[in-house]
C-alpha cells in the first residue's frame, strides 16, 4: 500500500455566471497508484482543463464513440461512465457547468453534447489553446479562477430559456429526483410527452433520466460519509430497496456499490460528490494536501 497526495480548491464563479456555473475546483494529485478513473454519470456538463499532461480517455459514455485524449475537453450529461487512464498525477481545472446554462456559457446546448465527450477545441476553435496556455502560466488558484470568469463572461450568450423548464429542473435538483415527472408535468400545465420532450430539448436528457442521476449522486455522498447502512440508504435515496439500489449502480457506475467503495472511494475528493458546494456562497475553500490511501 503506497499514500498519494492530494490538493483540491473549490470556488464559486463570478457573480453575473453563478446562475450558469456551478462552481470550479482545482485539483493537483501526486502519487496515486497507475490504473483507471471512472468518471460518473453527473447533473452537471462537466468542461476539464489539464494543465499537465493530455488526459487519456480509454472508453467514452457511448461506447461506439472511440477513445481520445484532451488537454480540455466537455463531457454532456450520460448514463454511463467514462473511464480515464490515471498516471498516478494531475493538474488541472474542472468547471461544473449547470445543464440549462451550457448554451449560454459554452455556445452549445446540453442536447447537442448528451452522452459524448468533446475537445473545448471543437466547441472553442483558436480561443481553447490560448485558455489553456493562460491557466498554466498563471500561478495561483486565485488567478487561474480569475482568468475562467473572464472567459466565460467574453462569450457569454442570451440563455433564452423556458422558466417553466427551470423551474422543473430546479425542483428536480431539490428533490433529489425524488418529484415524480408526471407531478413536473402538471404542475408545468403541459401534457407528460409535451413536457418531456421539452425538457430533453433543454437539458439534453429526459426527466426520468435526470432524475435517476441525482438520485444517484445523492446515494454517492451518502455512501462516501459512511453514516447509513446501503439498505436504508436506497430507502432514503428513493429506490425500492437494496436491489434496486445495486441494478442502477451496475447501470450507471458498471459496478456494485461495494467494488465502486474498494475501487474508486479511497481516491474521490469531497468536490467530486454533485451538489456538495454551497452555491449560494461566493467565498473560496482551500482543502489542505491530504494523503489518499493507494492500494
Amino acid at each position: 500500500m503506497g499514500v498519494g497526495i492530494a490538493e483540491t480548491v473549490v470556488q464559486s464563479p463570478a457573480p453575473e455566471l453563478r446562475p450558469l456555473i456551478s462552481h470550479y475546483a482545482g485539483f493537483r494529485v501526486s502519487g496515486l497508484p497507475a490504473g483507471v478513473h471512472f468518471g460518473l454519470p453527473s447533473s452537471s456538463v462537466d468542461l476539464i482543463i489539464s494543465m499537465g499532461p493530455p488526459i487519456e480517455l480509454v472508453r467514452m459514455p457511448n461506447s461506439t464513440h472511440a477513445p481520445s485524449s484532451f488537454y480540455a475537453f466537455v463531457r454532456g450529461l450520460q448514463d454511463a461512465p467514462a473511464i480515464v487512464r490515471q498516471s498516478g498525477n494531475a493538474f488541472g481545472v474542472h468547471v461544473f457547468i449547470k445543464p440549462l446554462g451550457s448554451r449560454a456559457i459554452l455556445g452549445v446546448g446540453s442536447a447537442d453534447i448528451s452522452s459524448r465527450v468533446v475537445g473545448l477545441s471543437e466547441i472553442w476553435p483558436g480561443r481553447a489553446g490560448d485558455l489553456v496556455e493562460m491557466l498554466r502560466a498563471a500561478g495561483t488558484w486565485r488567478q487561474r479562477f480569475a482568468i475562467l470568469d473572464r472567459a466565460f463572461a467574453a462569450t457569454l450568450k442570451p440563455a433564452g430559456l423556458r422558466p417553466e423548464i427551470s423551474w422543473a429542473w430546479s425542483r428536480l435538483a431539490q428533490t433529489h429526483g425524488a418529484i415524480p415527472i408526471q407531478q413536473l408535468a402538471d404542475e408545468t400545465g403541459y401534457s407528460r410527452r409535451h413536457f418531456c420532450g421539452r425538457f430533453r430539448d433543454a437539458a439534453g436528457v429526459t426527466p426520468k433520466l435526470a432524475a435517476r442521476v441525482l438520485r444517484f449522486e445523492r446515494a454517492c455522498r451518502l455512501i462516501a460519509d459512511r453514516q447509513l447502512s446501503m439498505a436504508d440508504t436506497a430507502i432514503v435515496c428513493g429506490y425500492h430497496d437494496q436491489a434496486h439500489l445495486t441494478r442502477e449502480w451496475n447501470a450507471l457506475a458498471d459496478c456494485p456499490p461495494k467494488a465502486w467503495i474498494a475501487r474508486d472511494l479511497p481516491f474521490l475528493q469531497d468536490y467530486e460528490f454533485g451538489g456538495r458546494h454551497n452555491e449560494d456562497d461566493g467565498a473560496g475553500s482551500m482543502h489542505q494536501p491530504r494523503s489518499l490511501r493507494a492500494m
